[in-house]
């Protein structure tokens, strides 16, 4: 892994602040063995030198039914991490792999709920990718505009939980999506700003278990209360570059 902060483009990246890859690696590795005690089936791709950000793979693609959607980043910094995931897909017997037209920046935008996707825009994927995306998969797709720049992904401020639940920070969204998000969502999980500032809602569940950062105690006793099983992590040194435990997880949906 070559995680490092060399550039800024989010409020959370100083290329001044030190950083470890070493201390970044280990914490990956720590999250990477808490998927596999868990039993998850967890697949690699190897890393690129000169994208320190490739570690953050579910901006990679957004994969649905077998068919996968290639991300187009915003940022040039990121944009030869398009090539590695498309090669890795097609690599690995993936059959329908396309390269997104808009501005796409993956699960970090893009997150389904089993039945539809909620859909980021306003610091990074385009607008115009929601349809793409509702075409490219055939799936119902809710367009959700982010307003906080410390929340620059949706994957930043909302996560899926399943059975039709989700927890999100209100503040990271303008008046009309909070009002989307209430009016789908009544029993949704609320962050507090402390628990959303560590990353809290960069969360993975898989129905039972959430893994969340440690320090989001707030949201482990809230998720604990709707019978959900919550397991903490510790990413901070990857949270120098504006990334958590969902931001370095790409679900692979065959």
């Amino acid at each position: 892994m070559y995680f490092d902060v060399t550039y800024s483009i989010n409020p959370w990246m100083d290329p001044d602040r030190p950083t470890s890859t070493q201390t970044g690696l280990a914490q990956w590795k720590g999250l990477f063995d808490t998927f596999v005690d868990l039993g998850h089936d967890v697949q690699l791709i190897e890393p690129v030198p000169g994208l320190p950000d490739m570690v953050f793979a579910a901006n990679g693609a957004i994969v649905v039914d077998g068919k996968v959607l290639v991300a187009r980043f915003r940022h040039p910094q990121r944009r030869d991490e398009s090539a590695a995931y498309e090669e890795w897909f097609r690599l690995n017997g993936w059959s329908t792999v396309q390269q997104a037209e808009y501005v796409n920046e993956g699960e970090g935008d893009f997150l389904f709920t089993g039945e539809e996707f909620l859909a980021g825009t306003g610091f990074r994927s385009e607008s115009r990718a929601h349809d793409e995306v509702r075409e490219f998969f055939g799936r119902p797709v809710t367009s959700l505009t982010l307003v906080d720049p410390r929340f620059y992904h949706l994957d930043t401020a909302l996560a899926v939980l399943g059975d039709g639940e989700i927890m999100y920070n209100p503040v990271a969204f303008s008046p009309q999506s909070r009002a989307v998000l209430a009016e789908r969502f009544p029993d949704a999980i609320l962050a507090e700003d402390a628990d959303a500032a560590v990353f809290g809602l960069n969360a993975l569940s898989d129905g039972r278990n959430v893994v969340l950062p440690r320090k989001a105690a707030g949201l482990a006793a809230q998720l604990r209360e709707r019978g959900y099983h919550p397991i903490g992590a510790d990413l901070t040194e990857l949270l120098k570059a504006g990334g958590s435990v969902k931001c370095c997880t790409l679900e692979l949906r065959e």
